[in-house]
């Protein structure tokens, strides 16, 4: 399993709650850059572990050479003492440490590309850390400044909201105003049909009075 892989599964555990709260940045860029270093010091212990074990098989691998060189000489003496029999259980022997070193050489090679695979991923995480130690004050205020940034435009978002609506209702007002004011200058001078017909009596009966009126002032003259 690569370095990556379980630095990544250590770091989701711990980190992604705080993520997803937006919690204390620097709190936050502390935790990951312990999280990598805790990470490198295990797979770097673990790195010695392997390389001496690496050099053990080595060590075995050698002793076992030796001992196909060894077994190869005992069968060439009990030949040419003329003891086949021997010679025979020797190159056996010989073929069963063979068999040990190919076995061993396998899982030498396999040890050798995990090692180098460990360290590429040991040197991609050591790198990120120096970038994250470099880069910390700098991710801090950076999400400081982000931060602000949207509470700032929240904040103006709000006032310019809460202002829209103060004009709108500040203009429905003045609009009930102005019909309230026409309301009152026509209150009385428009006249109902009722009140129109029922008016008319009184026009005749003013008519009768000015003819009387009229004919007496004429009999007062004549």
């Amino acid at each position: 399993m690569s370095v990556f892989k379980r630095f990544s599964d250590i770091v989701n555990s711990n980190v992604s709650a705080m993520l997803d709260k937006a919690e204390d940045p620097e709190k936050l860029v502390r935790m990951i850059i312990a999280e990598m270093e805790s990470t490198l010091f295990d797979v770097r212990t673990q790195s010695a572990k392997t390389i001496a074990d690496k050099k053990d098989m080595q060590r075995q691998l050698k002793n076992m050479q030796e001992e196909v060189a060894a077994w190869q000489a005992r069968a060439e003496k009990a030949l040419s003492k003329e003891r086949e029999d021997l010679a025979k259980q020797a190159i056996q022997e010989k073929h069963r440490v063979e068999q040990a070193i190919e076995a061993q050489t396998k899982e030498l090679e396999e040890l050798d590309a995990a090692l180098l695979r460990l360290e590429q991923d040991v040197s991609k995480l050591q790198s990120k850390l120096n970038e994250a130690v470099a880069r910390r004050d700098a991710l801090v205020a950076r999400h400081e400044t982000v931060k602000s940034t949207i509470q700032m435009r929240k904040r103006i978002d709000d006032t310019a909201i809460n202002d829209a609506l103060h004009r709108f209702e500040r203009f429905e007002k003045r609009m009930d105003e102005l019909e309230a004011e026409v309301e009152a200058m026509d209150l009385g001078r428009n006249v109902s049909l009722s009140q129109q017909i029922d008016s008319l009596g009184d026009n005749e009966k003013l008519d009768e009075e000015l003819e009387q009126l009229k004919a007496k002032m004429n009999k007062k003259a004549s």
